[in-house]
């Protein structure tokens, strides 16, 4: 760790600029006002998460230049990243059709996945499972879930931040521990640069991420994971694993919701987190929640699939069980007016 310095200042340039970026939202008074849909009742700023993507951005062109990223990676994450947070900024400050918006996904998507080269072959349960094109394309929709997912679950108040934060930072201890040091850098710039705006987001948040922020996270963590795949199927599967409270919040509210006849792209709020937050009445114990059992229930589950003492597959399933039973349990996917008789 040569050039550990780098994180320091990573951290204090996403800090600063994300004050810059909240003065500039109340000045042009580009504010988030409470709705009937809304987690939140107080008039909040948005688009802070433009300073991860510039601030993240910069430094991983630092590290491609200073070759301790390879340029294949950097390209994957830059160009898909920046595409899609420029969908979300054009998205914030106007509106961009659904069908558009999906369209440019799957272009970012794509490229990122020309880049890293698509899926690799996947070992779970003894089986290898090589699945060519068609796994190619499975991965493309993988992508588009993993970045509008993240959106969806960026309801309150520093939970997205949270989520990424741990989860790229247990992947860059298991990393160096493995002696994976050419996947370290990317999932530690991120960490670094979302802890800056952390400060302002964290409860009660005096900005919010914005689409800009949230979809650029979802697609950079998502080829993440694919990047991981091909150094190992079971660092694949520790990212799925530290990931866990965001892929199935939200994949059982999409299904229940699908089920039912709902529009899916809709605005709502009826993720498990979102009544968790209204059942505690206030957003600070749910993302300090997710902190806690991403640390203490996801992070060793993805250390022993990571070091092979079980199946990574074996070791998602463990994993997701209770995230699934806590699910269930605060009615995610339900219809909203049920929350008046429940909480």
């Amino acid at each position: 760790m040569k050039y550990w310095y780098i994180l320091p200042v990573v951290i204090l340039a996403s800090l600063g600029l994300t004050a810059l970026l909240r003065q500039y939202a109340l000045h042009r008074s580009i504010i988030d006002v409470p709705n009937a849909r809304s987690s939140h009742t107080v008039p909040t700023p948005r688009g802070g998460g433009v300073a991860i993507v510039i601030v993240f951005g910069v430094a991983l062109a630092l590290i491609a230049g200073l070759q301790l990223a390879s340029l294949a990676q950097c390209l994957a994450l830059l160009g898909a990243g920046l595409l899609v947070a420029v969908i979300g900024f054009m998205d914030d400050h106007g509106h961009i059709a659904a069908r558009w918006r999906l369209l440019g996904h799957f272009f970012a998507a794509s490229w990122a996945l020309f880049w890293i080269q698509g899926l690799p072959v996947i070992n779970a349960f003894g089986f290898t499972i090589a699945l060519g094109w068609f796994g190619h394309a499975l991965a493309v929709l993988y992508l588009v879930w993993m970045l509008n997912l993240y959106n969806f679950m960026d309801g309150i108040d520093g939970i997205a931040s949270l989520e990424a934060i741990c989860a790229c930072l247990g992947l860059a201890l298991i990393y160096f521990l493995r002696g994976e040091e050419s996947l370290i850098w990317a999932p530690l710039l991120l960490a670094s640069a979302v802890a800056g705006f952390l400060y302002w987001n964290f409860p009660p948040a005096r900005i919010f991420m914005g689409d800009a922020g949230s979809g650029f996270l979802g697609i950079v963590i998502g080829s993440f994971t694919l990047q991981a795949a091909w150094s190992g199927s079971e660092f694949f599967f520790a990212w799925l694993i530290m990931l866990g409270i965001f892929i199935v919040d939200a994949t059982f509210t999409l299904a229940r919701r699908l089920i039912r006849g709902d529009k899916v792209y809709e605005a709502h709020r009826s993720h498990a987190y979102q009544y968790a937050s209204r059942h505690f009445r206030g957003h600070l114990p749910v993302t300090v929640a997710v902190g806690l059992i991403n640390v203490f229930w996801l992070l060793p589950l993805a250390f022993a699939v990571s070091f092979q003492l079980i199946d990574g597959a074996l070791g998602l399933i463990i994993a997701y069980i209770p995230l699934l039973f806590v699910a269930v349990k605060y009615k995610a996917g339900e219809r909203e007016g049920v929350l008046s008789r429940v909480d």
